[in-house]
């Protein structure tokens, strides 16, 4: 009987031994996989001749690591053209902005060509009127030209909750607008004023980038947005088409037609793929956990953006999330 027991004792202690390295070695294999994928993604055919393909896609924010990217493609001595590949709301105007300046120093030096998804509004337009071609799909969704500014008022609610907020400041426009109280007619003209200003420069950038007088493109600027058919019409993109037409339009450019397009992925650490979808996936079905633990874990550690600052965003009633 004491042998029995001593023998399950010693099973157990060996499945708990077996089932840790297990993990170890899953992890490592994880790690592993992560770096060959993030060599063979992108770094290792940067040093051939080629054409760079930098994706812009989701919400728009200043990005430090997507403007040094840009950065190294400008210097980049193997790259021939770019391929700006946008599929954008928009976002805050200064991201917007940070990034339109970043493609504008990469097409002081090489050819860049703005390939237009499923939507380049806003911001996302703002970045595509960089380049120095416009590809669309007919069906694209083009324009949204526009700053807004939101901020919410739960006054009432707080009202109704018994909730009374005092607040002390040195002058009547300090911190407004505020969520605890209607804005004063002073504070909206000062948001106001803000917002054309912005306005003002987002249709001179605009009218700088496009074939269009001061007069066409404050017809086009009232926030309306077009489908890649009307857009053309209204020259806001250059040609109707794909990636096909978008590398046709670098070879016009003198690049060559034999060069691969490569795209210029995220450079991120063995660490940050490890928590990719594939990785997430395959951690959760190891440890016998439902798969859509995976996509929790995607989305608990997914971007946020909160409307704070002036935006250029173009939104849908009940859109779809974006996945990536």
């Amino acid at each position: 009987m004491t042998q029995t027991a001593d023998a399950i004792i010693d099973r157990r202690r060996l499945r708990r031994k077996l089932t840790f390295w297990r993990i170890v070695t899953l992890l490592l294999v994880a790690l592993g996989v992560a770096a060959l994928i993030h060599f063979t993604s992108g770094i290792g055919g940067r040093s051939t001749p080629h054409i760079a393909k930098v994706k812009i896609e989701g919400t728009i924010l200043e990005d430090d690591e997507l403007l040094d990217r840009l950065d190294k493609i400008a210097t980049s001595d193997a790259v021939k053209g770019v391929i700006v590949s946008v599929d954008s709301p928009g976002g805050t105007t200064a991201g917007g902005e940070a990034i339109f300046e970043a493609l504008r120093k990469v097409a002081e030096k090489k050819p860049v060509v703005a390939q237009v998804g499923t939507l380049a509004a806003s911001a996302g337009y703002m970045i595509a009127s960089a380049a120095d071609h416009i590809v669309a799909r007919q069906s694209s969704i083009v324009g949204s030209i526009g700053v807004l500014f939101q901020y919410p008022d739960i006054s009432e609610l707080l009202t109704k909750l018994g909730v009374k907020v005092e607040t002390i400041k040195s002058s009547p426009l300090k911190a407004e607008p505020n969520f605890f109280s209607p804005a004063s007619e002073e504070a909206k003209a000062m948001i106001r004023n803000m917002i054309m200003d912005s306005y003002d420069w987002f249709v001179g950038l605009v009218e700088s980038r496009r074939p269009l007088d001061h007069a066409q493109t404050l017809a086009l600027a009232n926030g309306a947005v077009f489908t890649g058919r009307q857009a053309l019409g209204n020259k806001l993109v250059d040609e109707l088409g794909g990636e096909e037409q978008a590398v046709d339009w670098l070879k016009s450019k003198g690049v060559d037609s034999n060069l691969s397009v490569i795209e210029w992925k995220p450079e991120k650490s063995g660490a940050s793929y490890f928590l990719s979808e594939s990785a997430a996936r395959l951690l959760t079905r190891y440890l016998g956990l439902p798969e859509e633990s995976g996509s929790l874990l995607r989305e608990v550690t997914g971007d946020r953006i909160f409307n704070n600052g002036l935006l250029s965003i173009w939104r849908a009633d009940a859109a779809p999330s974006k996945g990536q």
